[in-house]
Parts: C-alpha cells; sequence; structure tokens
C-alpha cells in the first residue's frame, strides 16, 4: 500500500477538473436546482478517476531502460539512449525525468512522449561533459497516464549507473581518420611539400619522371647503362613526447574546458597519429614536480596507457619549476627526440624566466614550445569602442596581443619551434607542425 501511495501522482488536468467543480458549486449558491448537478459531476469525476488509476495500477506492463557508452569524450557530444516498451493494452502518455550527474548542473531534464499498445520506442538526448571524472547517473523516471489524464503512475529505472569521462578519443578518431585518407588539407590540415632527406636506404631502382634527380646514383647507372636511383623511406621510431604543464597558467576557462584540457585532448590525438607513422610516443607533466612520465614507445597498445595517464591529469595552483623539467629531461630523454611543450605565458616577463632552461632543453633535443591566444580579449577587439572605459580596456587587450607576437619573435629568434593558437585550434596546429618538421626532416 505504500509502495502504491508512493507512485501515485495527480495529473494537471485533476485539478483543472476540480477547480471547475468548485465554480459549479459557487455557482450552485445562486441557482439552487444547480445543486444536484453538482454532486452528479463529482460523482462521476470520482468514478473516472478511480477507472484511470485502476488502469495505471492492475499490472506493471511498461519498460525502460537508459544505455550509456562504455565512456564518455571530454568536450564532445555523447548520446545517451534511452528504449521504452508499453505492455498495456492502450496508449500511454510518458513523461521522462532523467537524473543526469550534477556535473552538468541541468535541473530541467523533461521529455515527452507518446507510445500505442505494444509498441516500443527508441529516444536519445547529447551530454557535453567539459571534465574529465567519473560521472553518476540517478534515477530514470517515468510517469505514465492514459488518455484520461487524471492520474499518474511513476515508474523507477537504472538507479546509479557509473561513466567516466576520458580525453576526447572522439576527437582522435577524426583526425586519425583524416591521416589514413591522406586528407591532410581538410579541416585545418596543411599540405607540406617534402624538402630535403632525412631518410633511410631502402633500394636502387630505375629512375621514372617525377623522381628527384638528387637521388641518382652514378655508380649504378653506369654499371646497368640506364639512369638508376637510390630509393629511401622515412625514418621510422623517432622519439616524439609530449610535455603538458599543469601549473596555474593551465587553469584558464576557454569555452567551458580548462587549457589543460585542451593539451590532454591534443596529446591524445597527437599521439595517435605519431604511432601511426611509426614513430615512438611517450608523455610526461609538471609543475612544481614531475608527476606522470611515460618513455616513448612505439606499440600501437602503448595508445591505451597514455590515454590512461591523461584520465587522471588536472592543473594545480601552483608555479611550473622550469629547472625541475629541464634536469628530469636530461636524465630520462638521453636520445635526440621531438618535445611538444604544452605551457601559457601571459607576460613576456615570464617567458624570460624560464628562457634560459627552454634554450638548454633545445640545445639537446627539437622543441616545439606551444602556448595560447586569449581568444576572450580578440572578442574584446573586435568589438567598437564608444567610451572611456572601453578604450582602455582595448589598449590593454592590445598590449597584451602583442606580448604574444612578441615572445613567439623571442623564440624563434634563439632557433626555438613555437606555435601560438587559440584552444579549439590546439589539436589541427599540433599536427600540422609534427607534419611539417617530419617533411622537412628536422628532427
Amino acid at each position: 500500500m505504500i509502495q502504491f501511495f508512493k507512485s501515485l501522482y495527480l495529473h494537471q488536468r485533476f485539478f483543472y477538473l476540480l477547480f471547475g467543480i468548485a465554480v459549479l458549486f459557487f455557482t450552485s449558491y445562486f441557482y439552487k436546482p444547480f445543486y444536484s448537478f453538482c454532486w452528479l459531476a463529482v460523482l462521476i469525476f470520482f468514478l473516472f478517476f478511480v477507472a484511470d488509476v485502476i488502469a495505471l495500477f492492475k499490472n506493471t506492463a511498461f519498460k525502460a531502460d537508459r544505455i550509456l557508452p562504455d565512456k564518455f569524450s571530454n568536450s564532445d557530444v555523447n548520446p545517451v539512449k534511452l528504449e521504452f516498451e508499453n505492455n498495456y493494452a492502450n496508449k500511454i502518455y510518458v513523461e521522462i525525468i532523467d537524473e543526469i550527474p550534477v556535473q552538468f548542473q541541468k535541473r530541467d531534464f523533461l521529455k515527452k512522449i507518446e507510445l500505442d499498445a505494444a509498441e516500443k520506442q527508441v529516444s536519445e538526448y547529447g551530454l557535453r561533459p567539459v571534465k574529465r571524472g567519473e560521472y553518476i547517473f540517478g534515477k530514470l523516471n517515468c510517469y505514465l497516464s492514459t488518455s484520461l489524464k487524471l492520474a499518474k503512475r511513476r515508474y523507477i529505472f537504472k538507479d546509479q549507473q557509473l561513466v567516466k569521462v576520458y580525453p576526447s578519443f572522439i576527437q582522435m578518431k577524426k583526425y586519425d581518420f583524416l591521416a589514413i585518407d591522406n586528407k591532410i588539407s581538410q579541416h585545418g590540415f596543411k599540405k607540406i611539400r617534402r624538402i630535403g632527406h632525412t631518410m633511410e636506404f631502402e633500394q636502387i631502382k630505375e629512375y621514372v619522371q617525377g623522381d628527384d634527380l638528387r637521388t641518382i646514383n652514378w655508380k649504378a647507372t653506369a654499371k646497368h647503362g640506364d639512369l638508376m636511383v637510390n630509393q629511401y623511406q622515412d625514418e621510422k621510431s623517432q622519439p616524439i613526447y609530449s610535455i603538458i604543464d599543469t601549473s596555474r597558467v593551465m587553469k584558464m576557462p576557454f569555452e567551458g574546458l580548462k587549457l589543460v584540457d585542451y593539451a590532454i585532448n591534443s596529446t591524445l590525438a597527437f599521439s595517435n597519429i605519431a604511432l601511426k607513422k611509426n614513430d615512438k610516443v611517450g608523455m610526461l607533466t609538471y609543475a612544481h614536480e614531475i608527476k606522470n612520465f611515460l618513455p616513448a614507445n612505439s606499440k600501437k597498445t602503448y595508445l591505451n596507457s597514455i590515454l590512461e595517464t591523461l584520465y587522471n591529469i588536472d592543473s594545480k595552483f601552483l608555479d611550473s619549476d622550469f629547472s625541475l623539467l629541464y634536469a628530469h629531461i636530461q636524465r630520462k630523454i638521453t636520445q635526440r627526440s621531438l618535445l611538444m611543450l604544452y605551457t601559457n605565458f601571459e607576460h613576456i616577463s615570464a617567458l624570460r624566466r624560464q628562457l634560459p632552461y627552454i634554450k638548454a632543453i633545445a640545445r639537446k633535443h627539437l622543441l616545439v614550445v606551444i602556448f595560447f591566444e586569449n581568444t576572450e580579449l580578440e572578442k574584446l577587439l573586435e568589438n567598437k569602442a564608444e567610451t572611456t572605459a572601453e578604450i582602455y580596456e582595448q589598449t590593454i587587450a592590445h598590449q597584451f596581443k602583442n606580448e604574444k607576437e612578441h615572445m613567439v619573435k623571442e623564440l624563434q629568434k634563439h632557433g626555438i619551434q613555437t606555435i601560438l593558437t587559440a584552444p579549439k585550434d590546439l589539436t589541427v596546429n599540433t599536427i600540422n607542425k609534427y607534419l611539417e618538421i617530419k617533411s622537412r626532416g628536422l628532427l
């Protein structure tokens, strides 16, 4: 009986009709013969209500299920599937309130569907997480009503479902697909003209139109009487490391994601591309200490280790120690490697404090320093300044923008590769730089 009353709810139509009956009783005060008709209306109303309740509760004839993916992809829209089955002998109306994880801060979730007798239906909605970690779904509440719409019956399904949010593997697969199909000119990718040769000798073959004349093998040509050229293949298994700064400078949010999350998503997609190119990939994170270090490896399954490591990374309210980073690289990364350093500098003075350590790292390795444009300032600069305060704000914004450009020139002056990018373009620009370096044979 307790369970019955917990599951029974009154429809809005119930209160509308009750209000109408009250108006009839009020009217009967002025017209006495109308009083008996009012009680007849009450009786009919009560009978319909009881019939509606019996129709809803005479058996358990409704099923629902929430189907979640194995894991969610951070910063992407992830599908949540809802399946419904009506085993009632009549049409039903269903209001669905899904208790989605608290991280989404969405308290107005409501879906309405209609199901004919013996009908099955699938519904879907999307969720976009902006933080990695564990997300817990609560109850899937379904409120059923018949065509009378006087009462509702609540069904509860799927309480306490957990799903983990990982770095953006959807983004990784997207760029992986483009790389496999050689469509690197799409979606911001650039085709890089191959110059120079950092390649391994493979074989000697006959010259065909289009071969590089610089690869002609004159001894083999004299021996065979035909023009022969050396054929090379790209060097493989070059060590490449993604180095992620997890200090306070990477906590700045853009479009719901922190800079460290953009760096993590980029690292996953970039590492996948590098493995497809048969290079070795590794990673490390640092702030006031070295937190995670994975030595470079070329196994395809190594991507899972990188994914699990990236899952637990978060930024700290502490300053980064570049001297510690330099010492660790000197000790642990002995072979010349490509180092993709994700960090951020807001002032030229901050860069100059760390520049001696950056230059020291770049002397032994090919270092690419990746930092971020402040897109909020870009939006501010696009607006027309009309007041003194707005002019002052735009002047400061211009100063910050010029400082970013000055940082790029400062690093390039010392022969250090740089990427200054908007957060949303980070992955594309990072992979472009990697393809450029591979094509130019800089490593």
